[in-house]
């Protein structure tokens, strides 16, 4: 089934999708070493996207909460898009403790 291509459904797109394909590259990147490594320990995130922001949606299935939000009014940001080709994501590194605090909270 084919949907329109208007301004409302780009948005609409369910960009998790989008990110597990990105994620299943053979690529390694930053972002899938971080979220590989988080599964060994047994920490399952779900990341959601709208570019150029990656957000952390869920930690073992808790949403994380508006209160939490960061670096964006949709989420917790933990990475970015990039922004040129050729360019990789490339992780909020310079907040890395708040980021597992917020793991550790909702784990």
């Amino acid at each position: 089934m084919r949907l329109p291509l208007t301004d409302r459904y780009i948005y609409a797109v369910p960009l998790h999708r989008k990110m597990k394909n990105f994620l299943k590259q053979e690529d390694e990147n930053e972002l899938s070493v971080f979220v590989r490594r988080l599964q060994k320990i047994g920490v399952n995130i779900e990341l959601v996207g709208n570019i150029p922001w990656i957000y952390l949606n869920k930690v073992n299935g808790n949403v994380i909460k508006r209160e939490d939000f960061y670096n964006a009014n949709h989420g917790y940001t933990i990475a970015w898009y990039p922004v040129r080709r050729g360019e990789e994501i490339h992780l909020n590194w310079t907040d890395i403790k708040k980021t597992f605090e917020l793991i550790r909270k909702y784990k």
